[in-house]
Protein backbone atom coordinates (compact mmCIF):
# COMPACT_ATOMS: atom_id res chain seq x y z
CA UNK A 1 0.00 0.00 0.00
CA UNK A 2 1.19 3.50 -0.80
CA UNK A 3 1.67 5.75 2.24
CA UNK A 4 2.41 9.46 2.41
CA UNK A 5 4.87 10.73 4.98
CA UNK A 6 4.87 14.29 6.27
CA UNK A 7 8.64 14.56 5.92
CA UNK A 8 8.91 12.97 2.48
CA UNK A 9 11.64 14.58 0.38
CA UNK A 10 12.25 13.13 -3.04
CA UNK A 11 15.66 13.86 -4.51
CA UNK A 12 15.18 14.87 -8.12
CA UNK A 13 18.74 13.88 -8.97
CA UNK A 14 18.10 10.31 -7.81
CA UNK A 15 14.53 9.99 -9.05
CA UNK A 16 14.54 12.06 -12.24
CA UNK A 17 17.62 12.13 -14.43
CA UNK A 18 17.29 14.18 -17.64
CA UNK A 19 14.79 13.14 -20.30
CA UNK A 20 16.12 10.41 -22.56
CA UNK A 21 14.82 9.81 -26.05
CA UNK A 22 13.36 6.42 -27.03
CA UNK A 23 11.84 5.90 -23.59
CA UNK A 24 8.44 6.83 -22.25
CA UNK A 25 8.52 10.25 -20.60
CA UNK A 26 5.86 12.04 -18.58
CA UNK A 27 5.96 15.60 -17.28
CA UNK A 28 4.07 16.39 -14.09
CA UNK A 29 3.42 20.10 -13.49
CA UNK A 30 2.94 21.15 -9.87
CA UNK A 31 2.27 24.46 -8.18
CA UNK A 32 5.08 26.26 -6.40
CA UNK A 33 3.27 25.43 -3.13
CA UNK A 34 0.13 23.59 -2.07
CA UNK A 35 0.01 20.95 -4.79
CA UNK A 36 -2.03 17.93 -3.74
CA UNK A 37 0.45 15.30 -2.52
CA UNK A 38 -1.45 12.15 -3.56
CA UNK A 39 -2.18 13.55 -7.01
CA UNK A 40 1.56 13.87 -7.61
CA UNK A 41 3.03 10.95 -5.70
CA UNK A 42 0.60 8.16 -6.60
CA UNK A 43 0.70 8.68 -10.40
CA UNK A 44 4.46 9.29 -10.24
CA UNK A 45 4.98 5.98 -8.43
CA UNK A 46 2.71 4.00 -10.76
CA UNK A 47 4.26 5.47 -13.91
CA UNK A 48 7.83 4.90 -12.69
CA UNK A 49 7.02 1.32 -11.70
CA UNK A 50 6.01 0.81 -15.33
CA UNK A 51 9.26 2.18 -16.82
CA UNK A 52 7.96 5.66 -17.54
CA UNK A 53 10.38 8.44 -16.73
CA UNK A 54 8.70 11.19 -14.71
CA UNK A 55 10.00 14.75 -14.72
CA UNK A 56 8.58 17.34 -12.31
CA UNK A 57 8.11 20.95 -13.38
CA UNK A 58 7.09 24.09 -11.53
CA UNK A 59 7.71 27.83 -11.56
CA UNK A 60 10.68 27.19 -9.26
CA UNK A 61 13.33 24.52 -8.92
CA UNK A 62 13.60 25.08 -5.17
CA UNK A 63 11.99 22.50 -2.88
CA UNK A 64 8.21 22.91 -2.83
CA UNK A 65 5.66 21.70 -0.29
CA UNK A 66 2.36 19.94 -0.85
CA UNK A 67 -0.87 20.48 1.02
CA UNK A 68 -0.09 17.41 3.18
CA UNK A 69 3.54 18.55 3.63
CA UNK A 70 5.29 16.27 1.12
CA UNK A 71 8.39 18.02 -0.19
CA UNK A 72 9.84 17.70 -3.66
CA UNK A 73 12.45 19.51 -5.68
CA UNK A 74 11.24 20.10 -9.26
CA UNK A 75 13.57 19.14 -12.10
CA UNK A 76 12.77 21.81 -14.65
CA UNK A 77 11.31 25.30 -14.70
CA UNK A 78 7.95 25.63 -16.37
CA UNK A 79 9.43 28.24 -18.73
CA UNK A 80 11.99 25.67 -19.95
CA UNK A 81 9.49 22.91 -20.79
CA UNK A 82 9.21 21.70 -24.38
CA UNK A 83 6.02 19.63 -24.61
CA UNK A 84 7.48 17.74 -27.58
CA UNK A 85 9.91 15.96 -25.23
CA UNK A 86 7.16 14.06 -23.40
CA UNK A 87 4.61 11.36 -24.08
CA UNK A 88 2.27 12.84 -21.48
CA UNK A 89 1.79 16.21 -19.81
CA UNK A 90 0.03 15.97 -16.42
CA UNK A 91 -1.25 18.93 -14.41
CA UNK A 92 -1.47 18.15 -10.68
CA UNK A 93 -4.20 19.73 -8.56
CA UNK A 94 -4.31 21.14 -5.07
CA UNK A 95 -5.23 24.73 -4.20
CA UNK A 96 -1.90 25.95 -5.57
CA UNK A 97 -2.94 24.87 -9.08
CA UNK A 98 -5.08 28.04 -9.25
CA UNK A 99 -1.82 29.84 -10.05
CA UNK A 100 -1.92 28.15 -13.47
CA UNK A 101 -5.57 28.90 -14.31
CA UNK A 102 -4.57 31.93 -16.39
CA UNK A 103 -0.85 31.24 -16.76
CA UNK A 104 0.19 31.78 -20.40
CA UNK A 105 3.13 29.38 -20.15
CA UNK A 106 0.96 26.57 -18.77
CA UNK A 107 -1.61 27.20 -21.50
CA UNK A 108 1.10 27.20 -24.19
CA UNK A 109 2.44 23.83 -22.95
CA UNK A 110 -1.06 22.33 -22.83
CA UNK A 111 -1.94 23.62 -26.32
CA UNK A 112 1.29 22.31 -27.81
CA UNK A 113 0.77 18.89 -26.20
CA UNK A 114 -2.78 18.80 -27.55
CA UNK A 115 -1.69 19.88 -31.04
CA UNK A 116 1.02 17.20 -31.07
CA UNK A 117 -1.47 14.51 -29.99
CA UNK A 118 0.24 13.89 -26.64
CA UNK A 119 -1.60 12.53 -23.62
CA UNK A 120 -2.85 15.59 -21.74
CA UNK A 121 -4.09 14.99 -18.20
CA UNK A 122 -5.27 17.06 -15.24
CA UNK A 123 -6.68 16.20 -11.82
CA UNK A 124 -8.68 17.95 -9.08
CA UNK A 125 -8.99 21.67 -9.96
CA UNK A 126 -6.29 21.44 -12.64
CA UNK A 127 -8.74 20.55 -15.46
CA UNK A 128 -9.69 24.24 -15.20
CA UNK A 129 -6.25 25.04 -16.63
CA UNK A 130 -7.14 23.04 -19.74
CA UNK A 131 -10.61 24.63 -19.86
CA UNK A 132 -9.18 28.16 -19.64
CA UNK A 133 -6.71 27.26 -22.39
CA UNK A 134 -9.69 26.48 -24.63
CA UNK A 135 -8.94 22.76 -24.87
CA UNK A 136 -12.11 21.31 -23.30
CA UNK A 137 -14.79 22.95 -25.45
CA UNK A 138 -17.10 20.15 -26.57
CA UNK A 139 -15.03 17.57 -24.65
CA UNK A 140 -16.25 15.31 -21.85
CA UNK A 141 -14.38 16.12 -18.63
CA UNK A 142 -14.58 16.04 -14.86
CA UNK A 143 -13.15 18.31 -12.18
CA UNK A 144 -13.36 19.06 -8.46
CA UNK A 145 -14.94 22.43 -9.36
CA UNK A 146 -17.10 22.06 -12.47
CA UNK A 147 -18.14 25.71 -12.95
CA UNK A 148 -15.11 26.81 -14.98
CA UNK A 149 -15.35 23.67 -17.12
CA UNK A 150 -18.97 24.38 -17.97
CA UNK A 151 -18.31 28.11 -18.58
CA UNK A 152 -15.65 27.08 -21.12
CA UNK A 153 -17.91 24.67 -23.00
CA UNK A 154 -16.83 21.33 -21.52
CA UNK A 155 -19.37 18.54 -21.20
CA UNK A 156 -19.16 17.91 -17.45
CA UNK A 157 -19.27 14.27 -16.34
CA UNK A 158 -19.93 13.41 -12.69
CA UNK A 159 -17.28 10.66 -12.67
CA UNK A 160 -13.94 10.09 -10.94
CA UNK A 161 -11.97 9.90 -14.21
CA UNK A 162 -12.98 10.80 -17.76
CA UNK A 163 -11.07 10.19 -20.99
CA UNK A 164 -12.05 12.00 -24.17
CA UNK A 165 -9.56 11.38 -26.95
CA UNK A 166 -6.10 12.09 -25.55
CA UNK A 167 -7.41 14.23 -22.68
CA UNK A 168 -7.80 12.60 -19.26
CA UNK A 169 -9.37 14.44 -16.34
CA UNK A 170 -10.00 13.36 -12.75
CA UNK A 171 -11.96 14.93 -9.90
CA UNK A 172 -9.60 14.74 -6.93
CA UNK A 173 -7.17 12.84 -4.72
CA UNK A 174 -9.45 9.82 -4.23
CA UNK A 175 -9.21 9.26 -8.00
CA UNK A 176 -5.38 9.36 -8.07
CA UNK A 177 -4.88 5.61 -8.59
CA UNK A 178 -7.51 5.36 -11.32
CA UNK A 179 -6.18 8.56 -12.93
CA UNK A 180 -2.65 7.11 -12.96
CA UNK A 181 -3.84 3.88 -14.54
CA UNK A 182 -5.79 5.73 -17.25
CA UNK A 183 -2.62 7.71 -18.09
CA UNK A 184 -0.45 4.59 -18.06
CA UNK A 185 -2.82 2.73 -20.38
CA UNK A 186 -3.09 5.73 -22.73
CA UNK A 187 0.70 6.06 -23.00
CA UNK A 188 1.21 2.36 -23.63
CA UNK A 189 -1.67 2.19 -26.14
CA UNK A 190 -0.20 5.09 -28.15
CA UNK A 191 3.15 3.32 -28.31
CA UNK A 192 1.74 0.08 -29.75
Amino acid sequence: MFTLYNTLLISSEEQNPPVQKNKYNALMIIAENNFRDEELLIPKKILEENNIKVIISSTTIQTVTGMLKAKIKPDILLNDVNASDYDAIIFVGGIGAKSYFDNETAHKIAKKAYKENKILAAICIAPNILANAGLLKGKKATCFDKDILIENGAIYQNKAVVKDGNIITANGPKAAYEFANFILKAILDKKK
